[in-house]
């Protein structure tokens, strides 16, 4: 197919002397609507003459090819040049704060000046009626190209803006946890993630039955106020750091976004405390998948005396076993008898009818019992000491 003669070289040098009317016309164009962007086309016109130009020469590649098949003018004819240098253009918009339709509109008034300024330079270069079907529709589909790649630049930046944000806010929450950190470098990293230092913060994290899901434990902090920060292990999301458990409805806020999730709440401390909620917590979480504990969430703090118990299981394990050696030459029926009617009478304080009433026996078995319980224990009962530690035994007798 033979290419129509098109006088590339003088419209391109015709519309280069032009750009600056072009430039001028487009920032007055803008002035009303979008006076931040009439400013940059005044305050930065060497960074937009560049773009500008560039537009121009690959304006023309197109309109030849469109004049060659007119049905394949596409987005690979503005080559990869052009389409970085838009997709900043979209980058930029986004780290200065603009919307991304404001944007788009704008480059559409430009195409519309645009159009003017090539038409009324085609036309004054005698351009055949051809030639000029081929520069409008190169211009507009050129324009739409270069709006998409500045929406993706836009976009892209917006992704890569939020996975940076999440990745500083998990390295504050690492910072914190690991509670060696100055005021001052909590305070910067604090500020490169965008997030408000708190005076008090607990840790929460999953505790459900199956261990391993990972998910459930992202769809816990999912639920979370934005405030919370993530806790990753090992590449996997296991928890969070929330700001002012203990706040004004904060309780009722965490009860009705964790419900359902097998989540343990640490007690609320300040920051420089947070790696003992993390323990805290921790010791939540194992207690309450043996059954010592139950409730979700769980509030630790609404269990400390349990959590100080049962701090270090072998401990207990060995307090009990040393407070219930007595009993174990008795029958196993006769051993649980006697265990129950000692805890009662540890808390009614040996009020011999209150532990016949709890126990749902006579007064008579209960003095029974005890007479069989003072063989075994000798002065120990009456020992103060002795009384708490045979307390702690019976009263946490494991899961």
């Amino acid at each position: 197919m033979t290419i129509p003669t098109f006088d590339r070289a003088g419209l391109e040098k015709a519309l280069l002397e032009d750009l600056p009317d072009l430039l001028a016309e487009v920032r007055d164009r803008l002035a009303e609507h979008w006076p931040d962007y009439a400013a940059f086309l005044d305050t930065d016109r060497d960074a937009v003459l560049g773009p500008a130009e560039l537009f121009v020469h690959r304006l023309l590649d197109m309109s030849l090819a469109n004049l060659r098949n007119p049905e394949q003018t596409t987005f690979e004819q503005a080559d990869a040049a052009v389409r970085a240098v838009f997709e900043e253009i979209g980058r930029t918009q986004l780290r200065e704060g603009n919307d991304l339709t404001r944007l788009l509109t704008a480059f559409q008034l430009g195409a519309r000046v645009a159009w003017r300024h090539v038409a009324a330079t085609a036309l004054r270069l005698d351009f055949a009626p051809d030639h000029l079907a081929a520069l409008a529709d190169s211009v507009f589909v050129f324009v739409n190209q270069l709006s998409f790649s500045a929406a993706n630049g836009y976009l892209q930046e917006q992704i890569e803006d939020a996975v940076a944000r999440e990745r500083r806010r998990e390295e504050l929450a690492d910072l914190l946890l690991a509670g060696s950190a100055t005021s001052e470098a909590l305070r910067s990293a604090a500020v490169q993630a965008a997030w408000r230092i708190p005076e008090t913060a607990a840790v929460v994290i999953y505790s459900g039955e199956r261990s391993g899901d990972h998910q459930a434990a992202t769809t816990l902090v999912a639920r979370l106020e934005p405030g919370a920060l993530p806790i990753r292990r090992n590449g996997l999301v296991v928890g969070a750091i929330v700001p002012e458990p203990a706040g004004p409805g904060r309780r009722l806020q965490l009860s009705r976004e964790l419900a359902g999730m097998g989540a343990v709440v640490g007690n609320a401390v300040a920051l420089a405390q947070l790696p003992r909620s993390l323990e805290i917590a921790r010791i939540a979480v194992r207690l309450r998948t043996t059954g010592v504990l139950s409730g979700d969430p769980v509030f630790a703090d609404e269990h400390l005396d349990a959590l100080i118990v049962w701090r270090d299981e072998a401990l207990v394990a060995a307090l009990r076993d040393e407070m219930l050696a007595p009993l174990e030459g008795e029958t196993d029926a006769a051993r649980e008898r006697l265990a129950e009617t000692l805890a009662s009478w540890l808390r009614h304080f040996g009020d011999r009818q209150a532990i016949a009433q709890e126990l749902s026996i006579h007064p008579q078995t209960v003095r029974y019992r005890m007479a069989r319980l003072r063989t075994l224990y000798g002065d120990r009962l009456d020992d103060p000491d002795s009384r708490a530690r045979l307390f702690l035994a019976l009263e946490w007798p494991g899961p």
